[in-house]
């Protein structure tokens, strides 16, 4: 019986001197992976995370303001149809028109 237990408390002693290793060589591997991965990103040319806030907020603001210009111009442009349709027989219209086709070379202006 004592020799029994001698060889458990040997095995006991063995593992956990096997886990202790395995711990350790987990914790070097890591220690290894994370070192090279800081060592790539360092080579890449990567955004902080400031610089990605401010350029995103530049974006929305830019964004922001397409849309409102856009509006603006919906409105200016739906404001002169309305002028364009109360004049009689739409000379503004017809004024536009003409120097565009003169301007083609439209084949009815040449003769």
């Amino acid at each position: 019986m004592q020799s029994q237990n001698k060889i458990l408390d040997d095995m006991a002693r063995v593992a956990s001197s096997a886990m202790g290793v395995a711990a350790g060589m987990r914790g070097e591997v890591e220690a290894r992976v994370r070192e090279q991965l800081e060592r790539l990103l360092a080579q890449m040319d990567l955004v902080s995370r400031e610089d990605f806030e401010v350029i995103k907020a530049v974006a929305v603001a830019a964004r922001e303001e397409q849309e409102a210009l856009s509006a603006k111009l919906a409105a200016l442009e739906a404001r002169l149809a309305a002028l364009e349709g109360t004049q009689p027989g739409g000379g503004a219209a017809k004024a536009a028109k003409r120097p565009a086709k003169a301007g083609k070379g439209a084949p009815e202006d040449a003769g």
